[in-house]
């Protein structure tokens, strides 16, 4: 009876487009809704360090979805997101913290003015941390796509890297290496997983407009495409100032998430973790970006246990610190082995897949039975 019901879904012949349109629609909702009471349950019965688990999660969805767009989608090697993030974080914490906060925070100089007496809300300032990390895209656009490929990712490392400096030494504005300590934590499951779900909906959007189509003819042939009458340099301007953008919120969401932050937070690791997330989930899949950043941010934690002093089978193991990483490692060789092309490869998901999946599982173990 339950194999009947689930292929119910998977009845319509492919003519019947309408009739597939309004099932994906429901099952959308009913995993909107499920998703909802998840997170809402979550919210009020979760540890507090499961939750931050769940927000680290999130933020880091939005970062993998948004530098996937540049990286997968328009095929630009780019390795600057750490230096988005941290206009972004920069941005959103200097404008929530009150007058009186900034002068607790700015010991050795004072923040300059009019940024000293400016203070505003949590969804202004993350809105603000988007715009400005996005205007800052835009002017690094200019010179970054002049060059192409290895050239690409030299200049964008370098920016990331100039960017680190600028904050330890722009001691008016930033405060230098102190950083920003005793943010307000604004950050928590509805914030996170709202604008996580948001980047998703924009980016899918966007890549399955015909900006997205000329992304993905870049990617494939740069110079076939500008052949075909497609404007290069404009198209991957909007992918680069498009992922800025939610580069920057997310950015803002992680300064109010671990209320402090300073320049060491923003080095070209978080850009390493980032880039291994995207490559793990399948370059060029929005799926692929969410499952890679779900896995690497969820499985470092999980693996937490390997360190940790156990009694199994009468022995007593004491656990040895770093064992954790050397085990997740092997995990990402083993995957990177046996799927080439990442978890998804270009794949994304569809309800159709999946039903067809579940119907084609329950049939092997009905015909087993």
């Amino acid at each position: 009876m339950g194999y009947d019901a689930l292929r119910v879904f998977s009845v319509f012949s492919p003519e019947s487009w309408i009739h597939m349109v309004t099932r994906d629609r429901i099952l959308t909702c009913l995993a909107a809704a499920g998703f909802l009471v998840f997170l809402w349950y979550a919210d009020s019965n979760f540890s507090e360090y499961s939750i931050r688990i769940l927000n680290n999660i999130a933020i880091f969805i939005v970062v993998a979805v948004s530098y996937n767009l540049i990286n997968g989608i328009t095929g630009q090697f780019s390795l600057q997101p750490n230096a988005f993030l941290a206009v972004g974080a920069y941005t959103a914490a200097i404008l929530t913290l009150t007058p009186e906060e900034k002068l607790r925070s700015f010991i050795l100089e004072p923040l300059i003015w009019p940024l000293s007496d400016i203070s505003l809300s949590f969804p202004v300032s993350l809105l603000a941390a988007g715009v400005v990390t996005a205007l800052v895209a835009f002017l690094l656009a200019v010179p970054v796509f002049r060059v192409r490929g290895d050239y690409l990712a030299i200049v964008t490392l370098g920016f990331g890297e100039v960017l680190q400096v600028i904050a330890n030494n722009l001691v008016p504005v930033t405060n230098g290496p102190l950083g920003l300590k005793g943010l307000t934590p604004y950050t928590n499951l509805w914030w996170s997983w709202g604008i996580c779900i948001l980047t998703i909906f924009c980016t899918v959007r966007l890549v399955n407009s015909s900006y997205g189509r000329a992304m993905k003819a870049i990617r494939e042939d740069e110079t076939a495409a500008q052949a075909m009458g497609i404007d290069a340099f404009r198209t991957k301007t909007l992918a680069f100032v498009f992922s800025a953008f939610f580069e920057g919120i997310a950015g803002g969401l992680l300064a109010h998430l671990i209320t402090t932050i300073s320049p060491s937070l923003f080095t070209f690791m978080l850009t390493f973790n980032l880039l291994i997330m995207i490559v793990i989930g399948g370059l060029g899949s929005t799926t692929g970006a969410v499952i890679g950043a779900a896995l690497i941010t969820w499985g470092g934690e999980v693996l937490r246990f390997v360190e940790e002093p156990i009694s199994l089978f009468g022995y007593y193991y004491e656990g040895i610190p770093g064992m954790r990483m050397v085990i997740f490692s092997a995990l990402l060789i083993f995957v990177m082995l046996f799927a080439r092309s990442g978890i998804m490869g270009r794949n994304e998901f569809s309800w159709q897949s999946l039903i067809d999946l579940v119907n084609k599982v329950v049939g092997r173990l009905r015909g087993g039975a």
